[in-house]
């Protein structure tokens, strides 16, 4: 835009005013008299504290190169060396527009020199300001790894350097952890974990459970690296002891299992099985701190997430499964907890808990129906499970749904608890408008309760249901699409033609053609399982290909040409030989010589799934007792179909022989 003339005027003012005040403070740097440039930063310093105006200021005037370079001169006394670190850190702690200029004066090469100093108190100083330029999040992610550029290290240090790491880790990605593991953070930070401090111990185990988080490559390292001759997994065993900080013992209790979930440590091992596990577990209880019970359910639920064996263990490991009741009493007494700052920040954070218990209900209780029915029948599970899919919290309603879904995997629970507590309302009341995660967590359990034997699949019926299921099938997202069309599949099951016709109403044929042609491989085979299921009972599957047989007839044969997976023609072929048994619907197969030939083709083909499923369709094509049956096995045979079926008979696969000698007997009835 054009800067009219009174912008400028305020413009010339301002900068007027910044450089009467700081103008003086950069002159004295230049001053020929040391001693008066050293007072000259001392009296910078006390001016920028906590003036971040006045820090602007300076950089604008370029005090920063300067300070830099009198930090770099051998010929500076050490005192103003340490007052110009002093001063760039404070300055450091302005903006973040302030660390961009630092970085882009190149400060950090020229403090990590300054680390090779042999005073102690300039190095701190210098290591001060690093930190708090890392952990900026517009430092770049390969100027933190300099970090381990220095050469030595002298043990005071150690406890900055760790905690600039675990620092930066809190906004960690995959990319920080390959930076840092190509810049052998692993071999700089291992013997830190036996140091004699504490706090460098304790910012070493913080920075291994951060780099090991769902990386393969820094697990399997990991678990080769020996300290001081012993085994890292092994250092880590002996920090979960109960004699340790429970800080501590939950942090590498979270390496182990960080470790484990990426492969590198088996799930029987017994550093997972025997230690890990049961110091998780320990922290679940009831005098533990609030935050430690979220982080030990949390990782808990985490580690025994894709193994059975583990959640097996867990469920008799202390009364974990009623342990877990007491997360949603809380607190339970007001007088248990004298420190009034702590209530108050206890109440303001009960949620959390709830969540992490819900989190472990869920991982507890994804495969095992005995572990299901104890929680089920834990005092107001499901009460507990319902009011959390309303609350205020995301995170809460999340964590309530995804339990809703672990346990939507029981058939006895499906009939007896969900039922009994009519789950099926607040669960459609949460996929009214909920943001994507909780919608794929609704819609797969909601997909539960429409299988045929759940009580609750005739009320969520009535209640309006299949236009919301019929949306889900347009969103954008691959896994919506899957639910939604998997749950349309499972209500399509064994259904009225009522229903059914609401189904094809509701989702409309230009939505199913397209979801015929989705790029997603479960969206296709789920959006043919429910064509199937549309496409059964005699009358169904007439009424249905009188309407829609041209374009049914027209997706089955680009699918059959496309390349597809085995599963998926073998699914269309049977969608085929369903349309093969209807008594009108059996025509548009029989003056289609294409799809004739075509099946002619799958009969012939190496896989013995489409090989039967290909003579299904013929075997219902000539089926005698019905209406035109000889001509129609006049003309199969004509094109050569009893000569493949006679090949068949001979098949080394039992059933296709058997399916064979069935339709061969068509002919000689």
């Amino acid at each position: 835009g054009i800067c009219n003339g009174e912008t400028v005027s305020v413009i010339i003012v301002l900068m007027q005013e910044v450089t009467a005040t700081s103008r003086h403070y950069v002159d004295r740097l230049f001053d020929p008299d040391p001693q008066k440039v050293l007072q000259g930063v001392i009296d910078m310093k006390n001016a920028v504290i906590g003036n971040n105006k006045q820090k602007a200021n300076l950089i604008v005037l370029g005090a920063v190169p300067r300070l830099l370079y009198l930090l770099q001169q051998s010929s500076s006394s050490l005192e103003l060396r340490t007052e110009c670190s002093v001063v760039l850190g404070s300055l450091a702690m302005g903006t973040e527009n302030n660390i961009k200029s630092l970085v882009d004066c190149h400060i950090i090469p020229a403090l990590l020199q300054g680390l090779l100093c042999p005073d102690l108190i300039f190095i701190e100083a210098c290591l001060r300001c690093l930190r708090t330029v890392f952990i900026s999040p517009v430092t770049p992610v390969q100027l933190t790894s300099t970090i381990f550029d220095i050469p030595c290290l002298i043990s005071k240090t150690q406890e900055y350097i760790t905690q600039i790491f675990s620092h930066c880790c809190k906004v960690f990605t995959p990319e920080h952890q390959t930076v840092l593991f190509n810049h052998g953070a692993i071999q700089n930070i291992a013997p830190l974990l036996i140091s004699p401090s504490y706090k460098v111990r304790m910012q070493a185990l913080k920075c291994f459970s951060v780099l090991a988080y769902e990386n393969t490559q820094v697990s399997m390292t990991l678990v080769n690296v020996l300290v001081d001759g012993e085994l890292l997994s092994q250092v880590f065993v002996r920090m979960m002891q109960r004699d340790q900080p429970i800080e501590m013992q939950l942090t590498a209790a979270k390496c182990l299992t960080y470790m484990c979930r990426a492969g590198a440590i088996r799930t029987d091992d017994s550093c997972v099985v025997l230690k890990t596990l049961p110091c998780l577990v320990r922290m679940c209880s009831k005098e533990h701190l609030l935050e430690e019970r979220v982080e030990g359910a949390e990782t808990l639920a985490y580690l025994m997430e894709p193994d059975v064996e583990l959640q097996r263990i867990a469920s008799t490991t202390d009364h974990l499964v009623a342990m877990l009741a007491d997360y949603f009493k809380y607190p339970s007494s007001v007088s248990a907890i004298t420190d009034i700052k702590r209530l108050d920040h206890d109440l303001k954070h009960a949620h959390e808990l709830r969540q992490a218990a819900f989190k472990l209900y869920a991982s507890l209780g994804s495969n095992d129906e005995d572990i299901r029915k104890k929680i089920t029948e834990t005092e107001n599970m499901m009460d507990r499970i319902v009011s959390g899919l309303s609350e205020s919290s995301i995170k809460v309603r999340l964590a309530a749904v995804r339990c809703l879904h672990s346990l939507s995997r029981s058939v006895q629970q499906l009939r007896t608890s969900f039922h009994d507590h009519a789950v099926w309302k607040p669960l459609m009341k949460l996929l009214q408008n909920a943001p994507d995660e909780v919608l794929v967590m609704a819609s797969s359990t909601l997909c539960n309760l429409l299988l045929e034997f759940s009580p609750s699949k005739e009320p969520i019926l009535e209640s309006g249901v299949i236009e919301l299921l019929c949306s889900l099938t347009q969103s954008d997202s691959p896994a919506l699409r899957v639910n939604g069309i998997w749950a349309l599949m499972n209500m399509a099951f064994q259904a009225d033609q009522k229903v059914k016709g609401e189904i094809v109403r509701c989702l409309g044929t230009e939505q199913l053609f397209r979801l015929l042609s989705d790029p997603d491989t479960n969206v296709l085979m789920k959006t043919l399982g429910l064509l199937r299921n549309l496409l059964s009972t005699r009358p169904h599957i007439d009424q249905i290909m009188s309407s829609h047989g041209k374009q049914i007839m027209q997706a089955v044969t680009l699918i059959l040409e496309a390349e597809h997976s085995i599963e998926v023609k073998e699914q269309t072929l049977c969608i085929l030989a369903n349309i093969a048994d209807g008594n009108t619907a059996k025509e548009l197969i029989m003056t289609n010589d294409d799809m004739l030939q075509k099946i002619k083709y799958y009969m012939g083909h190496s896989n013995v799934k489409l090989q039967l499923a290909a003579t299904f369709c013929i075997s219902n094509l000539i089926w005698n007792e019905e209406d035109g049956s000889q001509e129609r096995q006049d003309k199969l045979r004509e094109m050569g179909f009893v000569d493949i079926l006679h090949k068949l008979t001979q098949a080394s696969d039992p059933n296709l022989s058997d399916r064979a000698k069935t339709a061969m007997q068509q002919y000689l009835a």
